[in-house]
């Protein structure tokens, strides 16, 4: 009994042994093939990254995902020159993949590969994506159109016997077939609750889901987001996607330590919700006219103004189509990147290895682009490089918090940016709020008040003369019904209402001589512009939504 101890100290000196030998010979070749040398004994490996290479290929190869950052992948290999290594490394890099390989000893390797036990209970269904059955999918979706048929399928099941898979499911199966954008499952102190955000407002699904399941059913999402599964008390980021037999759906995921357990809300990034073309954002024909004229210019700043959630993304994107060709080179930089272009160069912000807003800027300009997409203008450094380039012969194209277009001036100037570069630098200013649709099915003529009908008379009077009038010469306005096509809403899609801030040399001397917010609003009147509230007006008029809508996204109305 007594040797035993000296037995196992002695192994683990010759494995210790073992191993500073393979590391060492693993250096070398390294340096004899010009590839960098990883000690995965001292490097974290991302589950994410193990995800890309199935297991099987990954051992038949040699080789592994260590890092996943956007498109950009690190793998490791013991000999990045094996046919069947190269064979590997060359398919990613036709799936758009930035590939960096790395050189490790063969136990580096086996210690990467362990990894893979994390996600092999999962394996047949989730990988990184998750793939329900056709005919399951078609099945669910056919049955849970609406909130009543998701509560009857979940309070069926017995959790106690149900997997979390299962569950997962019916959720993402409900939730597309509702068209909600987002899923959030809330911890409480008797049990979660999911709720859907359909057409902009969240919708309870069901509650009481047990408190006994509740911490396997995180942990499977957070496996197959990518998160860190032994982290409870801070918040994590992490995506997925969902195979379906026509597209893939990404799933953005983001979880919050609370009070009675982890919160979880997934954005659901359908990509054909992104296909929206320029004549379908809702633009009325002179704004459509406006933008046009925008869009066919070389240089320029157009900024789009709203809070979270307005279909800013939505309608720049639309404008990115519009002028994508094979004659410009476009280049985005995003956080994150939501959506795929085909035809545009899209970058994604990575602020630990140091890819900023303004650094990626920077690096962007030096790569002759024509026109430019930044995902936000956050901070005076972003703005200035931004500036600069609409100025040096750019079409420059971002987003900016503020409550309307002629708040976007003063803001630029409160993070510091000089007002003798504003003026020159902005084409356009565009500011947007989203207001739901009547159900084209349902709606029905709705009755108007003789004040109310006094009131439109009075602004369809004081339209300027660039709107076609005779459109709302006879209105009609609506009011929600709710039918089985908009499962008892009212409401199916949401659309947009605008207000456009026009760049010129009125408002460049404007801003010259006092950038206040009474002054642009001058500006604002001599351009005749029509504001977000009488864009939703106009829009209600035509029944294709409400007046309570509109005062749900602009405030109340003030008939003039």
């Amino acid at each position: 009994m007594s040797d035993e101890p000296k037995k196992s100290e002695l192994q683990t000196k010759i494995a210790a042994l073992r191993r500073e030998g393979e590391e060492r010979a693993a250096q070398q070749l390294a340096e004899k093939l010009g590839y960098p040398y990883a000690d995965l004994g001292k490097m974290p490996v991302a589950l994410d990254a193990i995800k890309v290479i199935s297991e099987n290929e990954a051992r038949d190869a040699k080789i592994a995902g260590i890092e996943i950052r956007g498109r950009q992948l690190a793998l490791v290999a013991v000999n990045p020159e094996l046919p069947a290594t190269k064979k590997i490394i060359d398919d990613l890099t036709k799936k758009r993949y930035e590939v960096k390989v790395f050189i490790v000893s063969p136990s580096g390797l086996a210690s990467a590969w362990h990894f893979y036990k994390f996600i092999k209970p999962i394996t047949e269904n989730i990988t990184g994506k998750v793939n329900i059955a056709k005919t399951r999918l078609a099945d669910l979706m056919m049955r849970l159109t609406n909130i009543e048929a998701i509560k009857n399928e979940l309070g069926e099941l017995d959790f106690m016997k149900t997997s979390p898979g299962t569950i997962i499911e019916i959720i993402l199966a409900g939730s597309l077939a509702m068209r909600a954008s987002d899923i959030h499952i809330e911890a409480e102190e008797k049990g979660a609750k999911f709720r859907f955000r359909i057409d902009g407002l969240l919708y309870d699904v069901f509650s009481g889901f047990p408190v006994f399941r509740y911490g396997t059913f995180v942990s499977h999402i957070k496996l197959l987001a990518g998160m860190k599964i032994n982290i409870h008390d801070e918040a994590q980021d992490g995506r997925f996607s969902i195979k379906l037999a026509d597209k893939e759906i990404e799933m953005r995921v983001s979880i919050l330590p609370a009070e009675f357990g982890e919160t979880i809300v997934m954005r659901i990034l359908d990509p054909k919700a992104i296909m929206v073309g320029l004549p379908d954002l809702g633009l009325r024909e002179d704004n459509l006219v406006l933008v046009k004229k925008q869009l066919e210019k070389p240089n320029g700043l157009i900024l789009n103004t709203g809070p979270t959630g307005s279909g800013k993304t939505t309608t720049l994107y639309a404008f990115l189509r519009t002028i994508n060709s094979s004659e410009e080179k476009i280049i985005t930089l995003e956080d994150p990147i939501e959506y795929r272009i085909e035809g545009i160069e899209q970058t994604q912000v990575d602020n630990e290895a140091g890819y900023t807003f303004a650094n990626g800027l920077r690096a962007i300009v030096r790569q002759d682009p024509d026109i430019i997409l930044v995902g936000e203008v956050r901070d005076l450094e972003t703005a200035d490089i931004s500036m600069q380039a609409a100025l040096t012969g750019h079409l420059v194209l971002s987003t900016l918090h503020t409550n309307d277009a002629i708040g976007a001036v003063p803001r630029l100037i409160n993070l510091g940016v000089k007002s003798v570069s504003i003026g020159p630098a902005l084409a356009l200013v565009i500011a947007q709020r989203l207001v739901r649709v009547l159900c084209p099915s349902c709606k029905k003529p709705a009755t108007t008040d003789d004040a109310t009908k006094d009131n439109i008379k009075k602004f369809l009077d004081k339209l300027p003369a660039k709107v076609d009038k005779s459109k709302y010469e006879h209105y009609s306005m609506c009011e929600p019904v709710g039918c089985d096509k908009c499962n008892k809403m009212g409401y199916r899609g949401r659309v947009g209402i605008f207000e456009f801030l026009e760049g010129g040399p009125d408002l460049e001397t404007t801003i010259l001589k006092e950038a206040s917010e009474v002054a642009l609003r001058e500006v604002a009147k001599r351009q005749e512009m029509i504001t977000m509230q009488e864009d939703g007006i106009l829009k209600a008029l035509l029944g294709q939504t409400t007046l309570s809508e509109v005062v749900g996204a602009t405030g109340q109305i003030e008939w003039k």
